[in-house]
């Protein structure tokens, strides 16, 4: 009797004790929550309250939390609607000298366009001269410009000469005012004059009309507005023949080309 006894003692000891895993579980969840990870995640919905007996489960909807703004994100571009131009050459000077979408900082410095309506030639350039006031083009590079009519046979009072924007603006940004909407109001003003032909100088000017920039120094091309086809000679803007003389024959070539027959 005793011997069993003993035998059966023997062994409860011999057994190791039930490991406590409340000290590991308690660590490991504080460890997660220094983290910052409180709360357990599922991809999927779950649905919590289970359907009636022969019911299928409504599927459940996630919703998704509407988008916080972005405090860094652009503000929306003010455009110029097409739908308030002037409807008249002379409206649209003045409201040329005044609209603020089209460039900042006030009326000051703007330079107004000149000439007449149904001219044989308009002559678009891509901004003023840094110097201009109340003439468009008054310094070296209106000096070439005169210089360009003369060889074409005609001068400053036999064309319409306007800029695609109404001041001198270094480094502008002309993507952008293109979405603001300035090639629709360049295109706009070049139906209010109706010119017989279209003389661009600037690569920046093209795009605004729906062309590539010019390459060469001068290529044909046509402008197309409403149901119009106006012809079109595209050149480097009046800074770059500056530099380049050897520009010139190939832009002289070009206008007798353009204006043969």
């Amino acid at each position: 009797m005793i011997a069993p006894a003993r035998q059966v003692k023997t062994r409860a000891m011999d057994q190791p004790p039930n490991p406590d895993f409340l000290d590991d579980i308690t660590g490991a969840l504080d460890w997660w929550r220094t983290a910052g990870v409180d709360c357990d995640f599922l991809d999927e919905p779950v649905e919590w309250l289970a359907a009636p007996e022969g019911e299928e489960p409504a599927p459940v909807e996630r919703r998704r939390p509407p988008p916080r703004p972005d405090p860094e994100a652009p503000s929306p571009v003010a455009r110029l609607d097409p739908g308030s131009l002037p409807q008249s050459l002379e409206a649209f000077a003045s409201w040329w000298m005044t609209e603020p979408l089209l460039c900042e900082g006030g009326p000051a410095a703007r330079v107004p366009p000149q000439g007449r309506p149904g001219a044989d030639l308009m002559v678009v350039v891509e901004e003023p001269e840094a110097q201009d006031i109340d003439t468009l083009l008054s310094g070296s590079h209106g000096k070439l410009l005169d210089a360009i009519l003369s060889a074409f046979g005609t001068d400053r009072h036999g064309v319409y000469l306007a800029s695609a924007l109404p001041r001198h603006t270094p480094g502008a940004d002309w993507e952008a005012m293109n979405e603001r909407g300035l090639g629709q109001v360049l295109a706009h003003h070049i139906g209010l004059v109706a010119p017989k032909r279209l003389f661009v100088l600037g690569g920046n000017v093209l795009p605004l009309i729906g062309h590539e920039s010019p390459h060469r120094p001068a290529m044909l091309r046509t402008f197309n507005h409403v149901d119009r086809q106006i012809p079109l000679l595209a050149s480097w803007a009046l800074p770059a023949l500056l530099t380049q003389p050897r520009a010139k024959p190939v832009l002289w070539r070009a206008w007798l080309e353009w204006t043969a027959g």
